[in-house]
């Protein structure tokens, strides 16, 4: 009894250790004695998602990530065709395309091993686009024909915009294409580059603190432009409203002069024909008013001869006989 369970533990450990479990968004490489076994084809033996066997002990399968992983640039600076400098950071979407290749690249499937291969030949990549365009050209770029070109460069190993635009063309139809392998691309890696994406491109902090000041400086003279011809016009506003002004009391005082003029004509008139009504009373009155006009208070004194006219209406006056 204690023997068959011995057997049947045994048995156990056998088939556990033979079965491998491949999860969705993996891939199973086969190694046999720590190299890459291969199928009749000489393909290597790749195990998709599932339930696979193997040969316990002899056999091991490695883990591959065959998702789409994505890789942030550290901002870079780049020099265009105008030998101006450029700050740009960007990112990369990569997959796994042969994992035989991979895997013996990378010293054994190792991501960040990956990525520093493919974070340099990005670098030279995206460094030799810019260096063909000027800014202007890259800033505009609607199309995305830099991170176009830069896609096929890394994939293929050439810079054939020709060709570039047809991988274009056929990756809008959702077509893929079988890119030769070119020891300067990363199929050489077994890497295949879904896509590359420029997030933000910044000029230099010292580029920038000098077109900051001169756009300042454009903004000061306009508005210093705008200021004085505010200020002429504020001018010319009011040496109207002082005009204006100034015709309007200058009318006013004409207006003024002449009706008193008229008044003082008219009271002249009245008086005339007052006096030639009665000439001594209006003798007689203009020398009460005299009196008046001279003689404000008690401390007041006019010196006069008297036999003058002036008080001629104070005298006594004769007593008539008849």
């Amino acid at each position: 009894m204690r023997r068959s369970m011995i057997f049947v533990f045994i048995f156990l450990i056998l088939i556990g250790s033979s079965l491998c479990i491949v999860q969705e968004g993996q891939r199973g490489i086969v190694m046999r004695f720590g190299k890459v076994l291969r199928s009749s084809d000489g393909q290597p033996l790749i195990y998709m998602p599932g339930l696979h066997f193997k040969i316990p002990c002899l056999e091991s399968i490695k883990l591959l990530d065959a998702r789409i992983q994505t890789m942030d640039n550290q901002a870079d600076r780049f020099v265009t065709k105008e030998q101006k400098d450029l700050i740009v950071d960007s990112y990369i979407k990569w997959r796994v395309s042969d994992f035989s290749r991979y895997y013996l690249a990378t010293g054994g499937g190792d991501i960040s091993q990956a990525e520093v291969l493919l974070k340099r030949k990005f670098s030279d990549r995206l460094r030799s686009e810019i260096g063909r365009l000027d800014v202007q050209e890259i800033v505009t770029d609607s199309h995305g024909r830099l991170t176009t070109d830069v896609r096929y460069s890394l994939n293929t190993g050439s810079s054939d915009l020709d060709h570039a635009e047809e991988v274009c063309i056929s990756s809008d139809h959702n077509t893929e294409e079988i890119l030769p392998v070119n020891p300067n691309s990363m199929a050489v890696l077994g890497i295949q580059v879904i896509d590359v994406r420029i997030k933000q491109i910044n000029l230099p902090t010292e580029v920038s603190d000098a077109i900051y000041a001169r756009m300042r400086a454009e903004r000061e003279s306009v508005a210093r432009s705008q200021r004085a011809q505010g200020a002429e016009e504020a001018a010319i506003v009011r040496a109207q409203a002082d005009y204006a002004v100034e015709h309007t009391l200058s009318a006013a005082r004409r207006q003024a002069l002449i009706t008193k003029g008229e008044g003082d004509a008219e009271s002249a008139k009245l008086f005339s024909n007052a006096f030639n009504k009665d000439p001594d009373f209006y003798v007689f009155l203009r020398s009460l008013r005299a009196y008046e006009s001279s003689f404000k208070n008690q401390q007041d004194i006019v010196v006069l001869s008297p036999n003058n006219d002036f008080f001629r209406f104070m005298k006594r006056p004769e007593v008539v006989t008849r």
